[in-house]
């Protein structure tokens, strides 16, 4: 495993960032947030629960999930209109500070690409930067699934999505950062992860993370001082 030093080398020598949404660029989790809007909440956490616990696939539990919470068009943009993205603090300095060095910033969630645009707005970057997951409806607006082809729709989806943006942008030196295990999961491809704990620490991921930070000026810290340690 790469050592703390080798992680903060890769994170100054970057040329992408890839940020996890739910609990890292925004304090909240949108399925979760979805399900208590269509009034299912208490039964889309109890599969949440039982995923985090391994006993089913990522795309198991998440068809499980939206079969109970059924989100119609009209549902998910009333909930879109009502939940203006909740930033993480200090994450939009971070993503302004990445862009100012020519540095491409990326979404990877296994959320939901409806839900994610106001925050890829909120964050001034380009839509085509999101990789997430795509809801279906049918033609009277009733939900009808989720799109398969989508890498982040099932088990190992991440490390997919960042091969396809490393390969589509011709990048060599791409840093994760997220929350979750399957953030940690995505090195490699990517060159290194940055664990992030500032809204919900996972064991797993402090253990497992040569680099954990729990502000997001830690790493603003680091670039900004990056002159001077070669």
């Amino acid at each position: 495993m790469a050592s703390k030093d080798q992680v903060k080398k890769c994170w100054r020598l970057a040329e992408a960032v890839c940020f996890d949404v739910d609990s890292t660029v925004c304090i909240d989790e949108g399925l979760d947030d979805l399900a208590a809007f269509c009034g299912v909440g208490a039964e889309v956490e109890k599969i949440t629960l039982k995923a985090m616990g391994g006993s089913m696939t990522f795309r198991e539990a998440l068809t499980q999930r939206l079969n109970i919470v059924q989100p119609t068009q009209e549902k998910l943009n009333a909930f879109i209109k009502d939940h203006p993205p909740k930033l993480s603090p200090g994450v939009k300095d971070l993503v302004r500070l990445l862009m100012r060095m020519n540095k491409k910033v990326f979404l990877v969630s296994g959320g939901f690409r409806r839900i994610i645009e106001p925050v890829a707005v909120a964050l001034s970057l380009p839509a085509d930067h999101i990789f997430a997951n795509t809801l279906l409806f049918n033609n009277d607006g009733s939900y009808a699934g989720f799109d398969l082809k989508e890498p982040t729709s099932e088990s190992g989806g991440k490390p997919r999505a960042i091969q396809q943006i490393k390969e589509k942008h011709g990048i060599s030196h791409l840093v994760m950062v997220g929350d979750g295990a399957t953030d940690m999961e995505a090195c490699p491809p990517a060159s290194a992860f940055i664990g992030y704990g500032g809204n919900v620490v996972r064991d797993k991921v402090k253990n497992g993370a040569a680099w954990f930070v729990t502000d997001f000026k830690e790493l603003i810290d680091e670039l900004e001082t990056m002159g001077t340690d070669s």
